[in-house]
């Protein structure tokens, strides 16, 4: 996890949550014990958990033999990822049994929807028991439709759910980012990297579960097809947002910094320079590379 963050710092991230996707129940409660550890060092805030409980019908590169239908009791293991500094779990509510959803975001863990087929009406009940976010807008979810707004009419709709969106000129259309952005505003996006071992990296080819990845022309897929995350890094998210999406620079350094700040409750340390906060900063050229990083105050080197 340290490593993870060490790694995409060069490119402009001073903080991250290492993701683990759907996984054994012993690998994923593993992962938990190991962001106890590191969370809060090394720019790692916490754990991301992208499953096991997600929808079957929305799978992406997610092993469907570890997709796991939730429980109460699946409640005492996930506790301990309060323990995780900041730490966030992606889940489908229209699969969670009642009570679930409210005691999990109750424990402090920040909960989001993805790789999910809930219903707009799911979506704002879940709400109401503490949803906070959205995972990968647009992606592993039903499109949006008058008729059937889906998660993405949620997340419109919804001011207090921020949307998190892969802008790696992918993912999502540019279209479809701007309306995102014009529904929502920047304080309701941000921005995520999705980002897998090959950023950073000179191999074009790496093992996920099993399954080989491979990179081509910026696309990370398996042999059938399937997106496999990105390879995209925070630097390049900014410099797409604006370039192909045509948003405000101002917008999309506010949706790589201060919103995704305010969703993790850091925003009074982290993502803005204001009195008492950490002075973690990036240095772009007018190009959008990152020519200095500092983090605590202190310039970081790890190119």
């Amino acid at each position: 996890m340290r490593d993870i963050a060490r790694a995409n710092r060069r490119y402009g991230t001073t903080a991250c949550l290492p993701t683990l996707i759907t996984d054994s129940r012993p690998q994923t409660q593993a992962a938990v014990a190991a962001a106890r550890k590191a969370a809060g060092s090394d720019g790692v805030l916490g754990l991301h958990l992208e499953g096991p409980f997600i929808s079957p019908a929305r799978p992406g590169i997610h092993r469907a033999d570890h997709i796991a239908a939730p429980h109460l009791s699946d409640l005492d293991w996930l506790a301990d990822l309060a323990g995780a500094g900041r730490s966030l779990v992606t889940l489908a509510p229209e699969r969670l049994p009642d009570g679930f959803l409210r005691r999990l975001a109750a424990t402090g863990i920040r909960v989001s929807v993805g790789h999910s087929e809930a219903t707009a009406e799911v979506v704002m009940r879940a709400r109401g028991d503490g949803l906070a976010g959205i995972t990968h807008l647009f992606n592993a979810m039903p499109p949006f439709a008058g008729r059937a707004p889906g998660i993405v009419g949620a997340a419109f709709a919804e001011r207090g759910l921020t949307a998190g969106i892969i802008v790696d000129g992918i993912h999502v259309d540019p279209i479809a980012i701007r309306a995102a952005f014009a529904a929502k505003g920047a304080d309701g996006m941000a921005l995520v990297t999705d980002a897998m071992p090959s950023v950073g990296a000179t191999l074009n080819q790496f093992q996920l579960m099993g399954r080989t990845i491979s990179l081509s022309a910026g696309r990370l897929t398996a042999e059938d097809g399937t997106l496999a995350g990105a390879h995209l890094d925070m630097a390049s998210a900014v410099r797409n947002a604006v370039r192909l999406a045509k948003l405000p620079l101002d917008d999309a350094l506010r949706a790589a910094s201060l919103t995704p700040a305010r969703f993790l409750g850091l925003e009074r340390e982290r993502g803005a320079l204001v009195r008492d906060a950490r002075a973690d900063m990036v240095a772009l050229t007018p190009d959008f590379d990152v020519i200095g990083t500092w983090v605590g105050g202190e310039e970081k080197d790890d190119r």
